[in-house]
């Protein structure tokens, strides 16, 4: 079983961020969300995390990604769109996964995009621990009937254990695509930033080397946007066909 690729469409955000390394791998549509835009309602989206969703190293709370991806997409959709910021700095997934357990049981969400991985490699929890982690936030996601995206670590040249994190880089890799939830590397997209120059890598991290700035948040949220568009954007097309077609009908 493997990914389909979707490569996000072209943008001058997109250029200005380096989009030349595929970094959304995702099966199937974004069912619940396109049904939305097509009745044109509201789409209500959950962005769990830790550190990087709650936007530590951000200047203010509306530039970290959640906030900047709630004004991509509505202007994409040309509809409002509600991003729901639940990052907490410094959680690990067994914490995370409680959380978002509680969060689908409220329902109201068309979408989850879950932050996750960064602290579990960094700090010291078991390979094993932190799979089943992961693959129990998706359990609760398909029971739930809401569709997951899987936002995967940040890439570091300076962590002490690469070869580790990058185990666990992997695992949610492999655990996406068995699972077939879609997985958004904002590891490969970083870097791919770094392979350019360090320069532009550093631009886009804050004055800790480790969270992203400003203009790295502004980044995530656009790369993140475009590549959310172009799955739901099918089905859309696929209606707008299908009511001109019944109106030539009658």
């Amino acid at each position: 079983m493997s990914f389909l690729t979707v490569p996000a469409p072209a943008s001058a955000a997109e250029e200005a961020c380096g989009g030349t390394v595929p970094v959304f791998r995702a099966q199937g549509l974004l069912g619940a969300v396109s049904q939305k835009l097509n009745r044109h309602e509201t789409v209500r989206i959950l962005a769990i995390g830790s550190s990087s969703t709650e936007g530590i190293g951000a200047s203010a709370p509306d530039r970290s990604y959640p906030a900047q991806l709630q004004e991509d997409l509505s202007d994409l959709w040309h509809q409002t769109v509600t991003v729901v910021n639940a990052g907490i700095g410094g959680e690990k997934a067994v914490r995370t996964v409680e959380r978002l357990e509680e969060a689908l049981k409220s329902g109201g969400y068309d979408l989850v995009i879950w932050q996750v991985g960064t602290n579990d490699a960094v700090g010291g929890v078991p390979e094993d621990g932190f799979r089943t982690m992961l693959e129990r936030g998706i359990v609760a996601a398909k029971a739930a009937g809401v569709p997951l995206i899987l936002l995967d670590q940040q890439y570091v040249p300076t962590i002490r254990d690469p070869a580790r994190y990058e185990r666990f880089v992997q695992m949610v890799a492999r655990v996406g695509e068995t699972q077939r939830i879609p997985v958004f590397s904002r590891y490969a997209m970083m870097k791919e930033w770094g392979s350019h120059s360090l320069e532009d890598l550093r631009s886009m991290l804050s004055s800790d080397s480790f969270h992203m700035s400003d203009k790295g948040y502004r980044c995530l949220a656009d790369r993140l946007a475009q590549d959310i568009q172009s799955v739901v954007a099918r089905p859309v097309a696929e209606a707008e066909r299908t009511t001109v077609a019944a109106a030539r009908r009658r």
